[in-house]
């Protein structure tokens, strides 16, 4: 029931997203069109925003499961480029409001762990030290995550799967290369 409850109130968020700013929503408009009190929004969350990160996270957690290696990081961030075209109007509410830090976390968090599950495969035979592996997902993290704020403030014209490709292109075999450069049993 609780899920349930969570998941109507995000659906709520997104579909008055759709119609105004996320700083024009409060919490009372939220639960009237989900017919409930305000006390059962603040049991489940502390506020919209805190709801907000519910949604990215929850929403992203569920779909990225699985395209966390080598093979499937490809799918991964085309799984984030089809969620942000999806959701475009919550996506672009959010994007363009004071709480902008929430997608920018969102992005943040689950490109940085689909990342590291590709350098952590990658370093399955090396020794690397834990550090040293987080910096290369993070080098990427960065990069990935500016390249979709760009194409999302552009207007999102751009194909996503050309844009993963030329990605591919750009980094294939970089990662391998890299996690070479930081191997701890090359120096002793």
């Amino acid at each position: 029931m609780s899920q349930m409850t969570k998941k109507s109130f995000a659906a709520s968020l997104k579909k008055m997203l759709a119609q105004k700013p996320l700083e024009k929503i409060k919490v009372i408009d939220i639960t009237e069109d989900c017919g409930v009190n305000r006390q059962t929004f603040y049991y489940h969350f502390k506020d919209i925003y805190d709801l907000l990160d519910w949604v990215y996270t929850y929403e992203a957690t569920r779909a990225l499961d699985g395209k966390k290696t080598y093979d499937t990081w490809q799918q991964g961030f085309e799984y984030i480029f089809n969620y942000i075209l999806d959701n475009k109007s919550f996506v672009l509410n959010t994007f363009n409001s004071v709480s902008r830090e929430h997608l920018e976390r969102y992005l943040y968090n689950e490109v940085q762990l689909l990342l590291m599950g590709v350098v952590e495969e990658k370093a399955k035979d090396m020794a690397v030290r834990e550090k040293d592996k987080e910096f290369i997902a993070d080098f990427y993290k960065y990069a990935f995550v500016g390249l979709v704020l760009e194409w999302i403030k552009k207007g999102m014209k751009e194909n996503p799967k050309d844009i993963i490709k030329r990605l591919n292109t750009l980094i294939c075999g970089n990662i391998e290369e890299a996690l070479e450069r930081y191997r701890t049993d090359k120096w002793d």
